[in-house]
């Protein structure tokens, strides 16, 4: 099953991206079954703000962040999760994670 969710944040693309795939954050917003120890670290293409998660073996969890820039200054985030065996409650997760993230974005700008 794949879920999709995307939300706009009000910080500019990199600081989303950064905080995003920060390992010291990445526990406060990424599903469970995305940061246990058999997770390996996130594949990142930090020149297109685009990362992705898995998992290995079963259940077989992943996700897939794409930061887009917008004209206001701000940031969009799409989250793609897949899970294998399907869990229903998905697209709830996904929505979940972004607001997550979306408030750990807002605790990196007002920590600087």
């Amino acid at each position: 099953m794949t879920a999709r969710a995307e939300r706009g944040i009000s910080a500019p693309p990199e600081v989303v991206f950064n905080t995003a795939t920060d390992p010291n954050r990445v526990s406060a917003w990424l599903p469970a079954p995305l940061r246990g120890d058999g997770v390996p670290g996130a594949e990142l293409v930090a020149a297109e703000l685009r990362a992705r998660w898995r998992t290995a073996g079963t259940p077989n969890w992943s996700a897939r962040l794409q930061v887009s820039a917008i004209d206001a200054g701000g940031a969009t985030v799409r989250l793609e999760l897949e899970a294998d065996p399907p869990e229903r409650r998905l697209p709830e997760i996904a929505d979940e994670s972004l607001a997550s993230l979306a408030r750990e974005v807002a605790d990196n700008l007002s920590a600087s």
